[in-house]
């Protein structure tokens, strides 16, 4: 049978001269033009944990997305590309994907990598990773010998890879003997450039460079989180400091080099202070939240969408961003492969009067809906503060609960009562488009958290279609037609695309500021 290696979806550039060979790969290879010294990133949150299996928290994969690595990964193209795989090969039928690992790697335990880790990796991850969902696709996975990883689908899924592929919450590669603990209870020890050393809880993790890491030529640079990865400091210290004040002080005072989330406010006096330097990243999130499908009054439909009707995105947006957003009625940003703005009509009405009409028609007696957020991101509780006031405004007795951002996100993802409706936002989520970008709403993840988790059934149709659909355009009209369902049953809201400005010192070289951050061929000038 014929088959056909990942690596042709790298064509375009081949034929554009990008890539030309694995030799000259090779030989443009990234190296640190200087070595030492102690990175410090300043964090906009908590890390709630390193169990990259288990966290749908940015914060998480800030820190262990520098850590640990996958078979297969995402390029800055958002194009599935081999991360630990050195190829990987589809069957003619599309039901059977042969992975070869590369040569030499081992873990930051002295342990080298065989295929019988990357078996234990994902019997875990069906277990207890977050989105495993992915792998239900899957008839089984084998290891053939200590190099081959095979995955036999049930049915060919044309997306396959581009949802294994998903950084959101990847499937990262462990030792068999931490695959085998639960969740949150591993020891974070992966094959990345750089190694675990300290984790103090609301205080700062700690990394250090692993000297024994084989980095991927697949590209000579860091490309999103494929490609060539150098750790050129030291260490690298996430130090955890949520209040946005002190954070700016701290890089205006040279005790941290990157600052994560620079508000707009701050943007004017970090551009005129000497030895500071501000980046940006134009569509960095989507500013969302969603409704608890399982407490009243939003387990009514009626009243999800007087609350939607209620609201005006643009005075959201300006209060959570200072003024740094675009409107956007979608799921996706625009000018990608599945934007659509299907159920548009259902965005930014700001129409209390229709809020209130449907009110009326749903019964509603004055219960309290609680909007569920916190403070360590100014952005979502900005945005529950003014929806708060929309809400009541339209005859909504909305009351804000506010937890820290770790508690909040574990009450979001393990209670259904207690609140009506949580705050986040979407980075790489909508950043790697396609189903990834709607997964969330799909089973069994179902964020909005359904009686018995059994989510949307015209819903999910649609989004089984995104998956299985033959060609580009049918999965683009699937998307569309879960987009308008999406909108108007009221899964989630998206308020608007956030950007995202951060702060580095001068002696920072080769920053890039990315969905998540990275510290890979980043070097300190001494």
């Amino acid at each position: 049978m014929q088959s056909r290696r990942l690596l042709s979806l790298l064509a375009p550039a081949l034929a554009a001269g990008l890539l030309t060979s694995t030799s000259a790969l090779a030989q443009a290879a990234f190296s640190c033009p200087q070595t030492g010294g102690d990175l410090i990133v300043g964090m906009e949150a908590g890390v709630p944990t390193l169990d990259q299996h288990t966290a749908t928290s940015s914060a998480t994969r800030n820190v262990a997305m520098n850590i640990f690595e996958t078979l297969v990964i995402r390029d800055a193209a958002m194009t599935p590309t081999p991360d630990l795989a050195e190829s990987i090969e589809t069957s003619e039928d599309g039901l059977t994907y042969t992975f070869k690992l590369r040569d030499g790697i081992s873990f930051h335990n002295g342990k080298p990598l065989t295929t019988a880790d990357v078996v234990a990796s994902f019997d875990r991850y069906k277990e207890v990773g977050v989105n495993r969902a992915t792998l239900d696709v899957v008839e089984k996975w084998e290891a053939t010998d200590d190099i081959t990883f095979v995955i036999t689908l049930k049915q060919a899924q044309p997306t396959f890879l581009e949802s294994l592929s998903s950084y959101t919450v990847p499937i990262v590669i462990l030792p068999a003997e931490e695959a085998a603990k639960p969740a949150n209870q591993i020891t974070p020890i992966g094959t990345g450039p750089f190694k675990f050393v300290e984790f103090v809880p609301d205080s700062h993790v700690r990394l250090e460079r692993y000297d024994g890491y084989v980095a991927n030529d697949t590209f000579g640079d860091l490309s999103g989180f494929a490609g060539h990865k150098q750790a050129c400091v030291d260490t690298v210290t996430f130090r955890m400091l949520t209040e946005a004040g002190a954070r700016m002080a701290a890089l205006e005072t040279g005790e941290v080099h990157i600052v994560e989330n620079v508000p707009a406010i701050s943007q004017e006096r970090l551009a005129g202070t000497a030895g500071v330097e501000v980046v940006r990243l134009e569509n960095f999130a989507l500013n969302v939240a969603y409704p608890n499908w399982s407490a009243p009054p939003t387990d009514n439909a009626l009243v999800r969408q007087a609350m939607l009707a209620a609201l005006d995105m643009e005075e959201i947006m300006e209060a959570a961003t200072d003024g740094a957003f675009k409107l956007n009625p979608s799921f996706q940003f625009p000018d990608t492969g599945y934007y659509s703005t299907a159920g548009e009509e259902f965005y930014n009405q700001a129409d209390p009067e229709k809020a209130r009409a449907l009110l009326a028609e749903a019964g509603y007696t004055n219960e309290p809906i609680v909007l569920l957020t916190n403070q360590q991101f100014p952005n979502m509780y900005n945005s529950a503060l003014v929806m708060a006031a929309q809400l009541q405004a339209a005859g909504m007795n909305a009351e804000l609960r506010v937890l820290d951002w770790p508690t909040a996100l574990a009450t979001s993802e393990k209670e259904t009562a207690g609140w009506n409706v949580f705050f986040t936002f979407w980075a790489t989520v909508t950043a790697q488009g396609g189903p990834t970008s709607l997964r969330n709403l799909a089973n069994p993840n179902n964020v909005y958290k359904p009686v018995n988790n059994e989510g949307d059934a015209a819903f999910n149709e649609a989004f089984a279609r995104i998956q299985s659909g033959a060609d580009l355009e049918t999965r683009r009209a699937a998307f569309a037609e879960a987009q308008a369902i999406a909108f108007e049953q009221v899964m989630a809201i998206p308020f608007g695309i956030m950007q995202n400005a951060q702060g580095i010192r001068a002696n920072v070289e080769n920053y890039q500021p990315y969905y998540n951050t990275r510290v890979s061929n980043v070097w300190l000038e001494q």
